[in-house]
């Protein structure tokens, strides 16, 4: 029945749409759910969303941890509205044009969503356009790439479309593929870490005896960007220990392979995370029945690598499902979500001291 629940709750989760700052969609199924697990859900200033799962008995000497995943995806965001009622668009967040190539959008307006295709123009060209040579060189740059919507200007005023007007994958290519054991699907980054989260809180709730400290579930904003609804939690919240909870990419060079077996990071680009919790985070793996893959993602960052290099943390660790095509049409194993959510559990049990 569990496995039934996380793939209905992660289906539900791709199909919403995330731009940052925009994660409307997303927030309400995350609060919608985490209420059933936890004592108290509520949503921030920054639009985090903040759920507690009290301890029945708390240590003196523990304090809350807290767990993050973010609620936000890679999109794009409109530079400039043509005359023609043609879209410029730019990176929200890691972005490159080909982790969308030419597919359908929607275009977030204020009344409501438009639709539109991404486009790099015409294939059949001779090159002699700046934008056909790169397509041709198989090198696209954001500058080749606009949204066809068939509007008109006056009707895309009407729709609040505007610079800073979100653009996203359409939900008609966000529906799930699954193969043998496993599922692929755009925007896995970060939907299956919160399913993982979501299934976590419901375990912990079932073990709540042994809590000996306060557990903060926390799903962020815009950390495709900058991770700045991380760092306001941080800032504003008990605790001194955070775990985030992402994808890991499953690459030679790390040493990772697509398992169910969590990928435990030791550090990445904004710096090195806390031994005593990666080594927490290793033992809580092997409790939990996995072997630990452990992995330093140099090309990598997360909500807890970010606030521990700002000084709003004292220890931080990252957990991360291994999935294939990061940033891309992502895959991962069914049992990955399982397997990050029942180590999570162990870890809650029994974080670092």
């Amino acid at each position: 029945m569990q496995n039934i629940y996380i793939q209905s709750l992660l289906e539900e989760l791709l199909m919403a749409r995330g731009p940052g700052g925009q994660e409307d969609e997303v927030r309400a199924i995350c609060v919608r759910e985490l209420a059933k697990y936890c004592d108290e859900v509520s949503v921030d200033a920054a639009g985090n969303v903040m759920a507690l799962i009290r301890a029945s008995e708390v240590s003196s000497k523990r304090q809350p941890v807290r767990v993050m995943a973010h609620l936000d995806e890679i999109a794009m965001i409109v530079k400039k509205v043509r005359d023609d009622g043609s879209l410029e668009v730019v990176a929200l967040g890691g972005a490159q044009p080909i982790s969308f190539g030419v597919c359908p959008v929607d275009i977030m307006g204020d009344e409501g969503c438009l639709r539109g295709v991404l486009s790099f123009g015409s294939m059949h060209n001779s090159g002699n356009s700046v934008q056909g040579r790169d397509v041709h060189a198989g090198a696209v740059k954001w500058s080749d790439v606009y949204v066809i919507t068939r509007c008109s200007l006056d009707e895309l005023a009407t729709a609040g479309v505007r610079p800073g007007t979100r653009v996203v994958l359409s939900q008609h290519w966000r529906q799930p593929f699954r193969m043998k054991d496993s599922v692929a699907a755009h925007f896995l980054d970060d939907r299956a870490p919160l399913a993982a989260v979501i299934i976590a809180a419901q375990e912990v709730q079932g073990r709540k005896c042994e809590l000996q400290q306060d557990v903060w579930f926390v799903c962020t904003t815009v950390e495709e960007e900058s991770n700045a609804g991380a760092l306001y939690a941080a800032s504003h919240m008990p605790g001194d220990t955070t775990v985030a909870v992402e994808v890991g990419p499953v690459l030679d060079e790390y040493g990772t392979a697509l398992a169910a077996d969590p990928i435990i990071n030791t550090g990445d680009q904004k710096g090195y995370y806390s031994r005593s919790v990666v080594s927490a985070l290793i033992k809580a793996t092997e409790h939990a029945g996995y072997s630990p893959q452990v992995a330093l993602l140099v090309d990598f960052a997360s909500d807890a690598s970010a606030i521990l290099n700002a000084g709003v943390v004292a220890h931080a660790g990252c957990i991360a499902i291994p999935t294939e095509n990061t940033h891309g049409f992502e895959v991962v194993l069914n049992e990955g979500i399982r397997a990050c959510a029942v180590t999570l559990t162990e870890f809650l049990v029994q974080p670092a001291d």
